[in-house]
């Protein structure tokens, strides 16, 4: 029987232990982040659908004008009406001139390349956005790792203060104080907690998921990299990928179609016309008015340019030329204050972090931990011990803040180039 029990219990941990395992959340990583954002998030979605709309311009820029087709009946007579009739057909085209159909379908093509390259700075911008979340919840995830650790080794030093002040050691309010400041680490773990739920919501905002937030996790390599090109690199990077350079360099060259379009649609278009005449019913006894015997004609028709009514269109279309190379000259502006700024603020970060990494880290552990060894020996006051731990807690929070500012520009870095040129 008592073998049959502890089978039983046996079995009952190992259901529980398979359960917990298959409930436990699987971490995201940022690969396959960006990949259900790319699938799921309506925003992109809706920009795909513009492009498409664009393309489906093209089919109606280069569509043929239709030809005109008229049938009449002429030489209706009052007293006998259909005895010197004849019926008419006629049909006519309009000839378009000087590639008009061809500059429209080149104008349609350059505006879907500027709305494939609008969608890919979209694309851009919402990547910095999910890749900021992202390193926001790693950064949640570390800072609340440090409080749990921080609260774990305070209750340790409350446990060995406890046995002191039971073999009276250390006196009442000493153990008074400790036990106070166990409050402000519970308070940062909450805290850390209620950061990291709320960044979870966001990212999966944009994923445009509803998962729960117990159940989804992401996971990530929360370090720096020392390595850093130069400034020089990135810049050569920038304007060969920056989409939103695309985008106004196509803008520039769709304006300068879109002028030679305006000079065409100036020029005048004949209409080609051929008409045919068929005899209708005759009578004999109406001799005196025979209809007409069957003919066949042609001819064609241009409008009379008096007066030009495209000259606006084409004084706009100039204009618009230079208006669109103005703001490629800011765009490229931009692109170069958004590589500096950014390389400027990685770099900085990187200052700060490297000292962190050679010294403070190891100091503030060497600091506490010699403080402590000299408070639990009578060697330092309970308010040295206090500033020690406050000290190393504030380097520790500083670091993973460090590191959480060198990622996000690090990603600022990124957007500013166009592409991942930083992990």
């Amino acid at each position: 029987m008592r073998h049959f029990i502890r089978g039983v219990c046996l079995a009952s941990a190992l259901a529980w232990a398979v359960t917990s395992l298959a409930q436990a959340p699987k971490g995201l990583t940022w690969d396959e982040v960006k990949a259900r954002f790319e699938a799921n998030n309506p925003t992109l979605a809706a920009g795909s659908l513009g492009i498409d709309q664009s393309k489906a311009e093209e089919i109606t820029a280069y569509l043929r004008p239709n030809p005109q087709a008229t049938l009449g009946i002429d030489q209706i007579g009052s007293r006998s009406p259909l005895s010197q009739t004849v019926l008419l057909a006629s049909a006519s085209y309009l000839h378009e001139r000087q590639h008009k159909r061809e500059l429209r379908l080149e104008s349609a093509q350059k505006a879907t390349n500027i709305a494939v390259s609008g969608q890919a700075d979209l694309e851009r911008n919402l990547l910095f956005t999910l890749r900021s979340t992202f390193i926001g919840v790693l950064q949640a995830k570390a800072v609340l790792r440090v409080a749990t650790d921080n609260l774990d080794y305070w209750d340790k030093v409350l446990k060995i203060s406890r046995d002191r002040f039971d073999a009276g050691d250390i006196a009442q309010i000493d153990l008074d104080r400790l036990e106070l400041q166990r409050v402000q680490f519970e308070a940062d773990v909450q805290a850390a907690d209620v950061n990291l739920r709320t960044s979870k919501i966001e990212l999966l905002m944009l994923l445009d998921d509803r998962t729960p937030i117990d159940q989804f996790d992401v996971l990530g390599l929360f370090e720096f990299s020392d390595q850093l090109a130069p400034l020089d690199q990135y810049r050569q990077t920038a304007v060969e990928n920056r989409p939103d350079l695309k985008e106004a360099v196509q803008s520039v060259e769709k304006s300068k179609t879109d002028h030679q379009l305006a000079v065409a649609n100036g020029s005048t278009d004949p209409t080609l016309n051929v008409d045919a005449g068929f005899p209708g019913i005759s009578s004999d006894y109406l001799s005196y008015a025979r209809p007409l015997n069957e003919y066949l004609g042609f001819g064609f028709s241009v409008p009379l340019r008096i007066f030009d009514r495209n000259q606006g269109e084409k004084q706009r279309t100039q204009i618009d030329i230079s208006r669109n190379q103005k703001l490629l000259d800011a765009t490229q502006a931009q692109v170069f204050n958004d590589v500096d700024s950014a390389f400027a603020m990685v770099n900085s970060n990187l200052i700060l972090l490297r000292p962190y990494k050679a010294r403070y880290l190891d100091q503030a552990v060497r600091v506490r931990e010699t403080v402590r060894f000299s408070y639990e020996h009578g060697g330092a006051a309970l308010l040295d011990f206090l500033n020690a731990e406050s000290d190393y807690r504030s380097v520790q929070l500083n670091y993973v803040n460090l590191v959480g500012a060198y990622l996000t520009a690090s990603a600022q870095l990124n957007l500013a180039v166009g592409r991942e040129v930083l992990p």
